[in-house]
């Protein structure tokens, strides 16, 4: 299997952090797999490597919806010469996700666990618009601020369309077809012809349908695309000489009628066409026209930059203190109403306690602070929904809300705190994660319902002479003296719940 190295782009301005940090970002796409690795020194970042597989992972799903062996096999092959050039730059943070591929394969769980294994860092999968949310980012992070864009993204398994203006996007979808699917739906066996292009074409607009009208009543200044598809007819559009490399529709409509014309895939000759581009195009252009006719389209450029840029220019925020994840827990609070200081006793006194057993119980990772804190700020969100059973309103809110910045582990994570937070533990949630896992979110539920329960009077809580040991299987609850004799509802509620732990086969005490 090749692997392409591709030149580093140019330097993209940057907040300074630590000198000469080092940052890599992994995009584990239906199509191919990227690794970049970038150097921030001096306000500025610049992309030292950039390394490309084509491994069509989402290429070879087999009737049961999972990934087959030989593209598991081809994955996991790329993956382990990405983890050796990791481990050769030491970087400063690695940030992985997955993209449709792994949101729809029915075996996603063993993949990440092998691709883990492979880089060393955790792989994150994230939803389609949390996927138009970072490509726009590594996008816009090359362009002129004030212009209003249409950005499209013709993946592999899904197609990404945002509207945005400088920095900020207006609106955000993700379609759920891509140039594989389509290829692999209209074109089996590279078989191509006019009817079957027509019929793809078509597909892919039913799609777009109901969400054209509001980008085109949107408008933009000028329509941008990114990364395979758009890059491969870009070339071909160039080295055929019909046209500087810009996408219009009469190159659209030359290179379907070069495309038909041959009758075969393997026997196409086109000038630029890659050959990792090849088994997929298309499909790309099918969709390419669809976008082209469904939206009004009469030109789109190619940019540099997208999703793997996009997890650069966040990985770097996040080293210097601006974690968007952070402020998509705030804005989720105030949409469904939540008691914003009653919230911030429960995450201060969850923190407290986290505090006492971090080491004790292993939950020392920055992760598990970060899940317990934004748990606890929205512990109470299913209260838009109804008060009775708004636990489990408010995890359904959580994993199913379109958080920035959040994978759909993290939200999956802090769903279940939320949903165990409190009444009779959900063992049947906590079995749905694997070991390690399910073992620190069952400790990260016992700190939140106890900081719930501590703060039941809804008044602030004095933390001082408060303690928590942890042991196997085994919490106490330290007091000062005379605490709880002037707490009564405080000790009824403490006797319950030590009722509920041991139904889960663990011990609470207090004293």
């Amino acid at each position: 299997m090749k692997m392409e190295q591709i030149s580093p782009r140019a330097a993209h301005q940057w907040n300074a952090g630590e000198p000469e940090t080092v940052v890599a970002a992994v995009d584990l796409g239906s199509n191919s797999f990227h690794l970049l690795i970038a150097r921030e020194a001096n306000g500025r970042f610049e992309v030292e490597e950039h390394l490309k597989e084509a491994t069509r992972v989402g290429a070879e799903l087999d009737s049961d919806g999972a990934i087959g062996a030989a593209a598991m096999a081809r994955g996991f092959a790329c993956l382990d010469r990405f983890g050796e050039r990791l481990s050769r730059s030491r970087p400063t943070t690695v940030r992985a996700v997955g993209t449709n591929a792994l949101r729809v394969a029915s075996n996603a769980a063993e993949f990440l666990a092998g691709a883990e294994a492979r880089l060393g860092c955790r792989v994150e999968t994230i939803s389609g618009i949390e996927e138009a949310r970072l490509i726009y980012l590594g996008v816009c992070g090359g362009l002129s601020a004030a212009t209003r864009r249409l950005v499209a993204d013709i993946g592999g398994g899904s197609t990404e369309l945002i509207v945005g203006e400088g920095a900020n996007a207006l609106r955000l979808e993700s379609l759920p077809f891509g140039c594989v699917g389509l290829t692999q739906q209209f074109f089996p066996g590279g078989r191509l012809d006019a009817r079957a292009m027509q019929h793809a074409e078509v597909a892919a607009r039913r799609e777009l349908e109901p969400v054209a009208r509001e980008y085109r009543d949107l408008g933009w200044v000028e329509a941008v695309g990114a990364s395979g598809t758009v890059h491969a007819i870009a070339a071909i559009a160039r080295a055929g000489g019909w046209s500087d490399g810009a996408i219009t529709p009469a190159v659209l409509d030359r290179l379907t009628a070069a495309l038909t014309a041959g009758g075969d895939l393997e026997r196409l000759r086109l000038a630029g066409l890659e050959e990792d581009q090849r088994p997929v195009l298309p499909g790309g252009v099918a969709i390419m026209r669809a976008l082209f006719a469904g939206l009004g389209i009469n030109r789109l450029r190619l940019v540099e930059g997208a999703l793997r840029e996009g997890l650069l220019y966040e990985s770097f925020a996040r080293l210097n203190d601006a974690d968007v994840r952070s402020a998509s827990v705030r804005d989720l609070a105030a949409r469904c109403r939540v008691d914003i200081a009653h919230a911030s006793r429960v995450d201060a006194t969850a923190q407290m306690l986290l505090h006492e057993v971090a080491t004790a119980w292993s939950l020392d990772q920055p992760d598990d602070a970060r899940w317990l804190s934004w748990a606890a700020q929205l512990h109470e969100c299913g209260r838009a929904i109804a008060c009775n059973g708004f636990h489990r309103h408010g995890a359904y809110i959580v994993e199913n809300a379109d958080l920035a910045g959040c994978s759909q582990q993290d939200q999956r994570n802090v769903a279940t705190l939320i949903r165990a937070h409190r009444r009779v533990l959900p063992l049947a949630v906590f079995q749905q994660h694997r070991e390690p896992l399910r073992n620190r979110l069952f400790r990260l539920a016992l700190l939140l319902r106890l900081g719930a329960l501590l703060c039941r009077s809804r008044a602030d809580l004095h933390h001082a002479g408060i303690r928590l040991t942890g042991g196997d299987k085994a919490a106490t609850l330290h007091f000062p003296a005379g605490w709880l004799d002037v707490r009564a509802l405080t000790a009824a509620d403490l006797e319950e719940e030590a009722a509920y732990w041991q139904a889960a086969g663990w011990t609470l005490t207090y004293n």
